[in-house]
């Protein structure tokens, strides 16, 4: 019963997903009063939910199977991230061997299942899309994990995250640390590019291939796709601040470390422009694995 509630109600589906579309409502107020506008109502994210829930799902013509399994995939993962880090970050001892390692895992398949979903559709804009998330796939994951070594050796080689929350408890954020700052800053941008958002949103890039991954997908499993990117909004920045800001965890703490991440992610998003899927992966492989391999070598000296 406990793990159910902990799957369904809180910390897992329903906190996350609420969390989430909060978050993704401030993303889209902000960027309202930036351009002038007034913006959205705080509910408008949960409306639009229900009314995708409401329209009809409609199946192009030749598409397989997994065209409406891949939402699927990429809802459960996210729910298993979420859960996971909303259990350890409670109650720290109750995690188990390798679960950082299991985190990484599956915060990678929903990006997968949208690659699959849009090959799945058999539109040619959608497969140019699959294609750029494909590539940015190989692009950032290599800085974020290199990143996330970081913190490893900095744990005295723990992957599992209890331990790092506890090594952060009594001996600092590893955030106060050069290699933890620059190891945390690789990870933003990484995030920034998990979370499909402006400069790295080339896959949807609305006006250029109308939507592009997404562009064939209706009712539920678009609807499931949103709620797979409000929950994402909410696993990234928590999962961010237990590996490298976790020093203080109470609720206040963590609603304002919460806080600051989100306001990075909006300021980011809406002062840089769309870059081409090339340039992405020159920077990803340039500058970002060079200042992280930095960050991995400063770590090993203790710096």
């Amino acid at each position: 019963m406990r793990i159910l509630f902990n799957y369904l109600i809180f910390p897992g589906f329903l906190f996350s997903a609420c969390i989430g579309l909060i978050a993704g409502w401030i993303d889209r107020k902000v960027t309202a009063r930036i351009q002038w506008r007034v913006g959205p109502p705080w509910y408008q994210n949960f409306v639009d939910i229900v009314k995708l829930l409401g329209k009809e799902t409609i199946v192009p013509a030749g598409a397989k199977i997994t065209f409406l399994l891949s939402p699927v995939l990429g809802l459960l993962s996210t729910i298993l991230v979420a859960t996971i880090l909303g259990v350890t970050v409670r109650l720290p001892l109750e995690s188990f061997a390798g679960d950082l390692i299991v985190v990484l895992y599956l915060l990678i398949i929903p990006a997968i299942a949208i690659i699959i979903g849009a090959s799945s559709s058999r539109n040619p804009l959608a497969s140019v899309g699959a294609s750029r998330e494909m590539k940015l796939v190989l692009g950032y994951e290599l800085p974020f994990i290199l990143s996330i070594i970081v913190v490893i050796i900095k744990s005295a080689g723990s992957i599992q995250i209890g331990p790092i929350l506890n090594h952060q408890i009594n001996f600092g954020s590893n955030l106060v640390s050069f290699s933890g700052m620059l190891a945390f800053l690789v990870a933003i941008i990484c995030m920034q590019a998990k979370l499909g958002f402006v400069p790295f949103d080339m896959s949807e890039a609305e006006q250029e291939i109308m939507a592009g991954v997404f562009i064939e997908y209706s009712g539920l499993p678009l609807a499931i796709f949103k709620l797979t990117k409000a929950i994402l909004l909410y696993t990234l920045p928590l999962f961010l601040i237990v590996l490298f800001w976790a020093g203080n965890l109470n609720a206040f703490a963590l609603i304002g470390k919460y806080v600051t991440i989100l306001v990075i992610i909006i300021l980011v998003k809406n002062t840089n422009p769309r870059l081409r899927i090339d340039q992405v992966l020159r920077f990803f492989w340039g500058p970002l694995t060079i200042l992280s391999v930095i960050a991995v070598g400063l770590a090993i000296l203790g710096k």
